[in-house]
């Protein structure tokens, strides 16, 4: 579902590994998270790479939303979210939402981080 829209994809595993990979490829437009990581959660991970980055994109992703889990994520700098499993037309809307604020030229050609 990504692949249309990204150069590049990136992985990591853990909470930590996503806050090392985003340290070492500045250049990352999108990053998608998940809530629940080993080691760091998606919060922390989030709330350090905003120490970095204040622009980048950042998706986070769960099967289990509710109110205290979205107020949580807009708080820990959160772009926005979605529930698991994907739904291809939301996640559509999430991208043009975003980044058609940003380069239209570039828009679709982004490096994505997927968490």
């Amino acid at each position: 579902m990504v692949k249309k829209y990204s150069k590049e994809i990136l992985y990591a595993e853990t909470g930590d590994e996503a806050v090392a990979v985003y340290q070492n490829n500045p250049d990352i437009d999108l990053i998608l998270m998940d809530f629940y990581m080993p080691n760091m959660n998606g919060y922390e991970a989030t709330k350090l790479i905003r120490l970095i980055n204040k622009e980048v994109i950042i998706f986070i992703q769960t099967a289990l939303t509710n109110s205290d889990d979205i107020k949580e994520s807009t708080e820990s700098g959160v772009n926005d979210y979605f529930d698991k499993p994907y739904n291809k037309t939301l996640f559509n809307q999430l991208i043009k939402k975003h980044f058609n604020k940003k380069n239209k030229k570039d828009r679709y050609h982004m490096n994505l981080v997927n968490y």
